[in-house]
């Protein structure tokens, strides 16, 4: 939540060109609430593919079997995208109500 409070204060005058030339709240949304997803979104990826690599890695210096269960992956990988998205709702709604005018002079 607190990168997306950032990017929205330092985007400011881009959110204020984009509103003064017809953009509507919901497409300024919509773009903040994307950008929060995706990066939670790669964030959730990441994390399994580091936790895949340590199985790995684990498995290999003990000689255990390898047991992949796919579900944990998933979820992990749609939990991070729910987190995203919930924590992106504050920021984005907040950069759709910028005032074009007084971000434009900022």
């Amino acid at each position: 939540m607190s990168l997306m409070s950032i990017a929205v204060s330092e985007r400011r005058k881009e959110i204020g060109v984009r509103r003064s030339v017809g953009a509507a709240r919901a497409d300024i949304v919509l773009q903040f609430l994307l950008e929060a997803a995706l990066i939670s979104l790669a964030g959730g990826i990441i994390g399994v593919l580091l936790g895949w690599s340590g199985m790995e890695l684990v498995t290999r210096i003990l000689r255990l079997p390898q047991i992949l269960v796919w579900q944990p992956f998933v979820l992990s990988i749609l939990l991070s995208l729910a987190i995203g998205i919930a924590f992106g709702i504050y920021p984005a709604w907040s950069a759709s109500k910028v005032d074009p005018i007084k971000a434009l002079r900022s």
